[in-house]
């Protein structure tokens, strides 16, 4: 596989105000849910000559899933879903990285909700870098990849009349993820602005 840019190298830092990890799910088996959690916190580490030896490590607090319904969201929090007074965060770390194509990468890795760690594979697509107006060098990934919810114990369904359900065991993740080079050696980024 060819090696990446070396501007890739080094320590990035996933920026949540301009970044949306998802998922949307069937509802009533005919329309789709759609929400994020708009707290995240992660770390790409990239190895631009050696890209399999790159990893990442994210973060979400569960709380702060936002689904555009106060009251669907405060189910979701509860013990029917994420439970987020016992389990406050939903994690991922790599393990292994492979790259399929120039801008194509799975990334294998444990993924914990409810305190149930299962690896799953990412498909991921580098889409470009740029330096912003504020001086940040950053970098544009996006993917998805779907699961089954009860795979993590997120049981929780109601019958309906016509013998489905009201939510899908199926739902399907979306990454769409903009991150922030950290100025060498530091671990810091530049200043994070709109």
């Amino acid at each position: 596989m060819p090696e990446l840019d070396s501007s890739l190298a080094g320590e990035w830092r996933i920026d949540p105000a301009h970044t949306r990890l998802g998922f949307s799910t069937r509802h009533a088996m005919v329309t789709k849910v759609r929400g994020a959690f708009n707290d995240v916190d992660g770390v790409i580490n990239v190895d631009a000559d050696e890209p399999t030896n790159s990893s990442v490590s994210v973060t979400i607090k569960v709380a702060s899933i936002d689904t555009r319904n106060a009251q669907r969201d405060e189910h979701l929090r509860t013990n029917d879903f994420f439970d987020a007074p016992h389990y406050p965060e939903i994690t991922f770390v790599s393990k292994r990285i492979d790259q399929v194509e120039e801008n194509s990468f799975i990334i294998n890795g444990d993924l914990t909700i409810r305190g149930v760690t299962k690896e799953i594979a990412v498909p991921i697509e580098f889409i470009g870098i740029e330096t912003d107006p504020f001086g940040n060098m950053r970098a544009g990934f996006e993917g998805s990849r779907r699961i089954d919810r009860k795979d993590f114990g997120v049981n929780w369904n109601a019958a309906l009349d016509s013998g489905g359900v009201l939510v899908s065991d199926r739902i399907l993740l979306e990454f769409e993820i903009s991150a922030i080079k950290s100025a060498a050696g530091t671990g810091q980024t530049q200043a994070q602005q709109d």
